[in-house]
């Protein structure tokens, strides 16, 4: 338990690691991470659900019926479900994608997984994305690495990649901005 603290803390750390134990009890992390992150989708591209999530004004009982049929109609059931509605009965809803983002960090880490979210201008290919994942796990000491890339064309070229606690900027954008300030001061 004590290694589990030094990854999560707070109040969304607690729940995510009593359902992270559970889910390790009965051989279930892979199915319980996979659930939640559907949820997590689910949540993201729904502001309805959003509202639903957030809000005080529902009431716990609204929620979690709102919630069962949600997660019925997604798939979502077993040890997820019950959690889900667990935190809705206790009023702590609001906190349920820091406490599936803190159950992913604990899996990882039990895993031996280090995540890496990546920032491209454009989508990578197969071969881009395993080199990637090649040149990030001999950074990392050799473990294992999930890739999670994101597209943003704002950034014009280049990558941004965040490993861990370390991120390294190489976008165009940055490299401009950077280029315009210098030509301020020199002007």
């Amino acid at each position: 338990m004590a290694k589990e603290e030094t990854i999560v803390s707070g109040m969304a750390g607690r729940y995510a690691s009593a359902l992270h134990s559970l889910a390790t009890e009965q051989g279930a992390t892979a199915a319980v991470g996979q659930a939640l992150a559907t949820f997590q989708g689910l949540i993201d591209s729904s502001p309805d659900l959003q509202r639903l999530v957030r809000s005080p004004v529902f009431s716990a009982e609204e929620q979690t019926k709102a919630l069962s049929q949600i997660m019925a109609k997604a798939g979502i059931a077993g040890v997820a479900a019950n959690f889900i509605k667990l935190v809705a009965t206790k009023r702590r809803l609001f906190a349920i994608s820091d406490m599936i983002s803190d159950y992913r960090k604990l899996d990882d880490a039990a895993n031996g997984v280090t995540r890496a979210d990546v920032t491209v201008a454009e989508p990578l290919t197969d071969a881009q994305t395993q080199a990637l994942r090649q040149q990030l796990a001999a950074v990392s000491g050799g473990k294992s690495v999930a890739v999670d890339v994101k597209v943003d064309p704002s950034i014009i070229g280049g990558l941004v990649v965040k490993l861990g606690s370390r991120m390294v900027d190489s976008s165009l954008k940055t490299k401009l901005n950077s280029l315009r300030t210098r030509m301020k001061e020199v002007g």
